[in-house]
């Protein structure tokens, strides 16, 4: 891999290097035998970056055991006409027909997409209830709920949810408007943002406290931009955000998702991937206070795949995992790899 001429863009993504992949170091299945939900997937076909259902079973055939997984929206297969409002719908009718194809056998063991979280505008207020029940009836009984981001940054560097995102989405009206709607109908709301906005979300909790609330991507810490060179403040302010959240019972924590954020190694620069335990090294003070703080129950792993494999196999990805969870007793690991995730998504 030559050297960037550029500094690496943390926060933006772009396809994955095989041939620098394939240069991480090989190393043995850790626990193989045991059983992991995958929380937090995509399936996407974009320009050079395809990862659908066969880039996905290649990654799950490298030895550990997957039992299911749960797919996060990702702008994926929107439809192409009709009520924008609606639109989103078609991500859910696309990954309802991979979770058929993956529930036939046919590919496998594993069952791809057996939860799906997508996207509807809870700021469209109480019209929002339309949108969540054309995701229910397209979902095939697959359909659990919500993801509506909130990343925010002043600096451009960062990279936000979107163009048009402001501060404190979470805090308005019509967001919460919506987010009743989606609570009414059982539905899970899964919240992204960066490590300075958390306390919008302990304030959400505190509001909706019959809400199923799953933080994704340990709740965004950043390592590049303004926030370089300030580790110790970083963790210090996240860690004051989350022992707040911890306090709320219907928060979640999804451990994963941290590579193109808090930019603990450079994906650009470095000769090859890190190995297993350099991951577990990178990403444990975080981790583990999740754990401490939220305990096993509350707690579950997640891939980002095909987002972390920017930096990382998938192999090595849950070797690092199991590498961080390694303390924990039998019971703990299962609820962190699986229970977790069947209770909070609602898996069979």
């Amino acid at each position: 891999m030559s050297a960037p001429t550029q500094p690496t863009p943390y926060g933006r993504i772009f396809p994955p290097n095989a041939a620098w992949l394939a240069r991480q170091p090989e190393e043995p299945i850790l626990d193989p035998g045991l059983p992991i939900i995958d929380t937090h997937h995509h399936l996407w076909n974009r320009a050079g970056d395809r990862y659908l259902l066969h880039e996905f079973l290649a990654d799950l055939a490298t030895g550990h055991n997957v039992v299911a997984t749960v797919f996060l929206q990702c702008h994926a297969m929107h439809r192409a006409a009709g009520p924008p409002d609606m639109r989103p719908v078609g991500e859910t009718e696309f990954v309802a027909g991979v979770a058929a194809m993956s529930a036939s056998g046919a590919y496998g063991p594993t069952r791809v997409a057996a939860g799906i979280v997508g996207f509807a505008d809870l700021t469209l207020g109480d019209r929002v209830e339309a949108v969540l029940e054309a995701h229910l009836r397209a979902g095939g009984g697959r359909f659990r709920g919500i993801r509506h981001s909130a990343g925010w940054d002043a600096s451009e560097v960062i990279g936000n949810s979107g163009a048009e995102m402001r501060p404190h989405l979470y805090q308005r009206a019509d967001f919460r408007a919506g987010l009743a709607r989606l609570t009414a109908l059982g539905l899970s709301f899964d919240a992204w943002l960066f490590h300075p906005q958390l306390l919008d979300v302990v304030d959400l909790a505190r509001a909706f406290p019959a809400t199923n609330i799953v933080l994704g991507h340990v709740g965004g810490p950043l390592g590049y931009g303004p926030y370089t060179g300030k580790g110790e403040a970083v963790y210090a302010a996240w860690k004051s955000a989350m022992t707040e959240l911890a306090r709320c019972p219907n928060v979640v924590v999804k451990l994963g998702g941290m590579m193109m954020r808090l930019a603990a190694f450079d994906y650009l620069e470095a000769p090859r991937p890190p190995s297993s335990a350099e991951l577990a090294a990178f990403w444990r003070p975080y981790m583990e206070t999740c754990i401490e703080l939220f305990g096993p129950r509350r707690c579950m792993f997640e891939s980002n795949f095909p987002v972390e494999k920017m930096g990382t196999g998938y192999a090595t990805l849950w070797n690092a995992f199991k590498r961080i969870a390694s303390g924990a007793s039998d019971q703990e690991k299962q609820a962190l790899f699986s229970h977790t995730a069947q209770r909070v998504y609602r898996l069979d």
